[in-house]
C-alpha cells in the first residue's frame, strides 16, 4: 500500500531501488485515476510508492520544478533519477518500471 509521505518525511521513506513518489490533489481527476494504478504495480513489481498531496504542500513540486498533477518522481537508491508527468494505462507503467528496473540492476 502506497505511504503517504510530506516534505520533511520524504527523505526518510526514500530506500534502495525503485521508489515512485506520485505527487497527486484531491481535484485532480487523473490523479485519482493514477493512484489505484500505482497501488496495484507496487503489489506486482519491486518497487515501492509513495504519494505526496500537493495542494497543501508544494515543497517537493517546486524543488523538482512540477508544472502539472499527476506527476511521478522516480528516485533509484534514493536519489533523483527521472520525472513523469501524466496518467498513464497500467499496462504501459508496468512495461516501463519493469524495463527501468531491469536496466538499473543490470547497467
Amino acid at each position: 500500500m502506497p505511504t503517504a509521505v510530506t516534505s520533511k518525511t520524504l527523505p526518510s521513506q526514500l530506500g534502495r531501488g525503485l521508489t515512485v513518489i506520485d505527487l497527486w490533489a484531491e481535484w485532480c481527476a487523473p490523479c485519482r485515476i493514477l493512484s489505484p494504478t500505482l497501488a496495484a504495480l507496487e503489489q506486482e513489481l519491486p518497487l515501492k510508492v509513495l504519494t505526496l498531496d500537493v495542494a497543501g504542500d508544494k515543497a517537493v513540486a517546486e524543488q523538482y520544478h512540477v508544472q502539472s498533477i499527476p506527476t511521478m518522481l522516480l528516485f533509484w537508491d534514493g536519489k533523483p533519477v527521472q520525472k513523469i508527468t501524466g496518467a498513464y494505462p497500467k499496462a504501459k507503467l508496468a512495461q516501463f518500471f519493469q524495463t527501468f528496473i531491469e536496466d538499473k540492476q543490470h547497467g
